[in-house]
């Protein structure tokens, strides 16, 4: 039995890696982890199948299948359609998406396979290895992020996402900072107990400055973390705030049978948080709140929301359908006191197979099955808009659904002048899967990144406030603890007032843009380091 298992252990060890990376997330939340995911895969690669003519093919295949694994179990959430629309098809959702995601970890698996220093004695060289081994990771987690569309959710980083002391490098690196970061432990941690082993082999031993150094770095940004945490007197404006969670089932969203009792909750929990001894100075209603456009008059979405916001005294954001020369948009709306004006923002990032099919016209019979679930395309905003609020000097960012997890879209925001960001979401999509824990777990970077604080109201979910730091300072959640609920959340947020930018916020990307740069650099190399091995085996042959 164990001859059998001993040729299989390097496959074990990705599979074993992957598993582990997705246990760091919701809902397993065992964020430590991550600081040991990759070292399975990383073992594996550099000591396995040594006499492979084709071994940088074989490093492939184990981040493929460490990809595979991570991906699949992570993103399983993704099944929970299966069960909204009682699909078998769509219970495989996560494994066909991982088909493709599990190419991003391939290439660093292929990568690290050309890092593995000839001995593991010298400092230098370990950090060398780390620094660009991480510099790779940077690069495939950025470029997950945008390509054909992009899905970089649960980033290595991100695992640290409670971790707030941990994440504040954020605003200069954005996400993918604290990423680097627990990419290079991973390396560290393997290069050091070999190191050690070889010191005791020759009884010879060194200053193990890779170790020292990467433990100093940690605790530098604990220290920072915990510094820039510490109260200062920047200037900020309170602002009360409630956000409404009117947990409707999602087939019952847009079921004409279902309007009045979907009116009748916004408006009883509604209610609730204008009846307060300090009403809010923002009402904020979840994405597609109501059945109907609410702009169009002949609808009773329009009819409901123009009397109940001529009823109030506070600003009313709210996330609808919106329709306009034959185009179809997912839109949020800031209506001010009194209905007296109204602000609209339509939703730049559209959801791939979510709210539009990708190649619909190109491949009629793929469109034709794909439109079992999605009937029609939506079309992309193109405007950054900022909502005003009527309390003076507040200026929100309407953040619509997965559009809070988009680093870059966000930025674009903030640097219009936003200082308040505000998501209306619809998690109910995933029914209570780990989905919107690992939603919100992605969310917090964009408070970091751009120091600016953030409101969320989900359909169902999670329905939150966050700190400029990237504390969840209050939540909604019943007597369980479960977030699942039905509610309204009110409370005070700070909202800053002098308008300072980040670095992140200023230059965006450009940390990921150095590490690809170092990693353009380091795949040259490696390919002309290979090119003349190949050069030398084919002369030793003759």
């Amino acid at each position: 039995m164990i001859k059998k298992v001993l040729p299989l252990w390097p496959w074990l060890a990705a599979i074993a890696s992957g598993l582990l990376a997705a246990a760091c997330f919701p809902p397993f939340d065992q964020s430590w982890l991550c600081w040991i995911a990759l070292t399975p895969l990383i073992l594996a690669i550099w000591f396995s199948g040594e006499n492979l003519r084709r071994r940088w093919l074989r490093n492939l295949l184990l981040g493929y299948l460490a990809g595979i694994a991570f991906f699949t179990a992570t993103f399983s959430w993704l099944g929970a359609l299966g069960d909204l629309y009682q699909s078998f098809f769509l219970h495989g959702l996560s494994l066909l998406l991982s088909i493709y995601l599990a190419l991003h970890f391939a290439f660093w698996s292929w990568l690290v396979g050309f890092l593995k220093p000839k001995h593991f004695i010298t400092s230098w060289r370990n950090l060398l290895v780390a620094f660009l081994a991480a510099a790779g990771w940077v690069t495939h987690e950025w470029t997950r992020g945008w390509l054909f569309s992009g899905f970089g959710w649960n980033g290595l980083g991100v695992a640290l996402h409670a971790e707030w002391p941990m994440i504040q490098i954020a605003e200069f690196t954005g996400v993918v900072g604290t990423s680097f970061a627990v990419a290079f432990v991973n390396i560290i941690a393997v290069t050091t107990p070999l190191r050690l082993f070889a010191e005791a082999r020759t009884h010879r031993m060194r200053p193990h400055f890779d170790l020292t150094l990467t433990m100093v770095g940690i605790v530098s940004l604990l220290a920072f973390g915990l510094h820039r945490a510490m109260p200062s007197m920047t200037s900020s404006k309170p602002v009360r705030v409630a956000a409404v969670q009117a947990s409707v089932p999602q087939l019952q969203k847009f079921d004409p049978r279902f309007t009045g009792e979907v009116f009748e909750r916004f408006r009883r929990l509604s209610e609730i948080a204008l009846g307060a001894n300090s009403p809010p100075d923002l009402l904020v209603w979840p994405e597609s709140s109501m059945p109907d456009p609410v702009r169009d008059q002949n609808t009773e979405s329009h009819r409901f929301v123009t009397d109940f916001s001529a009823m109030t005294k506070t600003d009313l954001m709210l996330g609808t359908l919106d329709f306009e020369e034959g185009h179809d948009y997912n839109a949020a709306l800031l209506i001010s006191k009194a209905g007296e004006q109204l602000q609209i923002y339509r939703k730049i990032h559209l959801v791939p197979f979510g709210e539009y099919i990708p190649l619909r016209h190109s491949f009629p019979l793929f469109a034709v099955v794909a439109s079992t679930w999605v009937p029609g395309d939506f079309t992309a905003g193109t405007k950054h808009t900022l909502f005003d609020l009527t309390n003076g000097n507040v200026h929100v960012a309407p953040l619509i659904c997965f559009e809070d997890t988009v680093g870059d879209l966000v930025r674009r925001f903030v640097v219009n002048g936003a200082n308040l960001l505000a998501d209306v979401t619809n998690d109910g999509w995933f029914l209570h899967s780990s989905g919107s824990r690992q939603h919100l777990a992605n969310a917090i970077f964009r408070c970091v990144e751009n120091r600016r604080p953030m409101v969320r109201a989900a359909n169902t979910g999670v329905t939150c406030f966050v700190n400029e730091f990237g504390r969840v300072t209050q939540v909604l959640q019943d007597d369980t603890g479960n977030t699942f609920t039905e509610g309204v959340l009110t409370g005070s947020v700070d909202v800053p007032q002098d308008g300072r930018l980040t670095f992140y916020a200023q230059h965006g990307e450009l940390f990921a843009k150095l590490c690809v740069a170092v990693t353009l650099v380091t795949i040259f190399v490696c390919l002309c380091r290979l090119r003349r091995w190949i050069g030398r085996s084919a002369d030793d042959a003759k």
